[in-house]
């Protein structure tokens, strides 16, 4: 029994010690470590239930759970890091934190639940919870409310600063269903204190062939592709793979994938202004660009490079054979 005990004291303090110098009271961390249990217990059934009711089941458990946990004073910092399939994202001010999460269904489309915390003064809970209402917006270069949410997984947040004013560039994945998948960039303001998403900041006037702005960048393509869509620190650009259809069939998106050419975006004048062609290295005449390439770690957004480039690089690094006297 003392042993129970005093295992019991040195986990209070490590959680004390976890939250040294942030604003969460030593018993509070505490029930939020044994809530961070049943929520990453509740959080597995999600992504991994028997079937679609069991997984649905599981996430009308987690919701009010998690709001419950979220209702501790300065829960804000509390990373809730044990709860690995849910994805909770910070922009560089810590203004606030975005949970995002999707429920599979049997016919495998995504479901997508989210909701975003701001950080208080006064430690209370000021919540915006994320209504996915993607599959009834048909006009998808809209601007929405947390209400009529875009539904999908952030992955990654981008902050930027424009005459005074914050904008959030979100990263997002949507698995979508069983014939592609898609991945977005939106921009997140505040108007009034409340989340605006979307907004004409996406812009297309430097292309060779001028489009109007757009609220919303999305790419779908195919269901087993890989494609790439973020930051690069070192050319200050948001980077992304060029689409093509695998079929000849340019209306199907389920047919899309990367060609191993890129494009971007690069923040000018409070824009995302459309970069057409990130690389202008011609091709050889008789190379071929890769379809995907074997080892993904390989794969540079900076370099990119032919099968027959990266084959002869392996048989550079190959130590050479003496002939035999």
């Amino acid at each position: 029994m003392k042993k129970v005990r005093i295992i019991g004291l040195s986990c209070l303090l490590f959680i004390a010690a976890a939250v040294k110098g942030q604003r969460i009271k030593t018993a509070d961390a505490a029930l939020l470590n044994a809530q961070q249990d049943s929520l990453k217990y509740l959080s597995d059934l999600i992504l991994r239930g028997r079937d679609e009711d069991a997984r649905q089941n599981a996430n009308d458990r987690f919701i009010p759970k998690l709001v419950q946990a979220l209702k501790t004073p300065n829960s804000f910092y509390f990373p809730f890091d044990s709860v690995t399939t849910i994805s909770i994202q910070y922009p560089q001010d810590s203004t606030f934190r975005i949970f995002t999460w999707g429920v599979e269904s049997e016919n495998t489309f995504f479901h997508h639940y989210g909701a975003i915390q701001m950080r208080t003064e006064d430690g209370k809970l000021k919540l915006f919870p994320l209504f996915d209402a993607s599959d009834y917006i048909l006009n998808t270069d809209t601007i929405t409310d947390n209400k009529n949410w875009y539904g999908c997984m952030y992955y990654k947040i981008l902050q930027r600063r424009f005459f005074n004013t914050d904008y959030y560039t979100l990263f997002g994945w949507d698995a979508n269903n069983m014939r592609s998948q898609k991945k977005l960039i939106e921009m997140l303001s505040f108007k009034d204190g409340k989340p605006v998403f979307g907004g004409p900041f996406f812009s297309f006037a430097e292309d060779s062939v001028p489009r109007p702005l757009k609220n919303r960048f999305i790419l779908e393509y195919k269901k087993d592709g890989t494609v790439s869509l973020s930051y690069n620190q070192e050319m200050d650009m948001i980077v992304y793979d060029h689409l093509i259809s695998e079929t000849n069939q340019p209306g199907k998106p389920s047919t899309f994938v990367s060609d191993l050419d890129y494009e971007g975006f690069k923040w000018k004048g409070g824009k995302w202004v459309h970069i057409d062609k990130v690389f202008h290295d011609a091709l050889q005449l008789g190379k071929y660009p890769v379809g995907q390439p074997l080892d993904m770690k390989r794969k540079d957004l900076t370099k990119p490079r032919t099968a027959e480039e990266m084959n002869e690089e392996t048989i550079q690094q190959q130590p050479s054979k003496k002939k035999p006297k």
